[in-house]
């Protein structure tokens, strides 16, 4: 098979790509300076002269804060973009999987979110994620639209690294305890979206970490695997004062029984950080 991926130069981007190429597939990895993705000119074209069986569109705005002040920017890229990705799929007879969020409820079910479940996006980020789902659907009638949360990787700045340098640096940290997601590898979840999109169950997807827990438990944890003495003292998100607001409760659950299922995030957490003593121990 033939894959395309857009947003290649992102953390998850560059973990599709690396999965879809140990799956034998031939790979085109394209970042935003090789295709804007909110260029639907360009975007035609390069479709068409690349002629790939699917794409996979992690280009994305992900900054969660920042929409708040730059909603135009992330609805271009959120919520416009991807219908135009999809259709340009559709117009070389590719299928396509769009990266969605958890962002897209409210967090008051109180319990994991499965594909049924209404949205009711909180911030300008999760409204203009929840935008690129539906126009997806519709441009491409092979596609699939598959929400994650709360990813982590070596590909690009996150949560857990952030913890690890301030973990080195501070005795203690505060986090935020009342919101709880499910955290996500990057590694785990660019393999289940290439096994994913080689499939014909095309349609809403929800694949993130086994298990949920809240930012100061995965800092904690993070610090245990770590072996590191920094403290966690919880807060409260009104105590954090962050200019978006986030669902309280977000993790995510499939009804589907073909998803692919993640391994737990504290699994996962090991892998990864794992991976992150490798590659420091190699840059030494």
């Amino acid at each position: 098979m033939k894959l395309l991926v857009t947003g290649a130069g992102g953390m998850l981007g560059q973990e599709v790509a690396a999965a879809a190429r140990r799956a034998g597939h031939g790979v085109v990895a394209l970042a935003r300076a090789h295709l804007d993705v909110t260029r639907t000119d360009l975007v035609r074209r390069r479709f068409d002269a690349e002629r790939p069986d699917a794409v996979i569109n992690c280009a994305a705005y992900t900054n969660v804060d920042g929409a708040e002040e730059d909603r135009a920017l992330a609805f271009a890229l959120n919520g416009e973009a991807p219908a135009a990705v999809a259709a340009a799929a559709a117009e070389v007879d590719a299928a396509v999987l769009h990266v969605s969020s958890d962002y897209v409820f409210d967090g008051r079910k109180g319990e994991p979110y499965v594909e049924s479940d209404a949205t009711a996006p909180l911030s300008v980020y999760g409204e203009s994620k929840l935008a690129g789902e539906e126009p997806t659907a519709a441009a491409n009638r092979r596609h699939f639209v598959v929400r994650s949360a709360w990813l982590f990787g070596l590909g690009g700045p996150n949560f857990v690294d952030t913890m690890l340098r301030l973990g080195r640096e501070r005795e203690e940290v505060r986090v935020v305890d009342d919101q709880v997601g499910s955290p996500t590898s990057c590694v785990d979840l660019a393999e289940a979206l290439v096994r994913l999109v080689a499939t014909d169950h095309y349609g809403l997807h929800h694949v993130a970490g086994g298990g949920a827990c809240s930012w100061a438990e995965l800092a904690a944890e993070t610090f245990r695997q770590a072996e590191l003495g920094c403290r966690v003292t919880p807060i409260t998100t009104a105590e954090m004062g962050r200019p978006a607001p986030r669902p309280a409760y977000s993790a995510l659950d499939s009804e589907r029984p073909e998803t692919p299922r993640l391994r737990p995030w504290p699994e996962a957490l090991a892998a990864y950080l794992a991976a992150r003593t490798e590659r420091e121990g190699a840059i030494a």
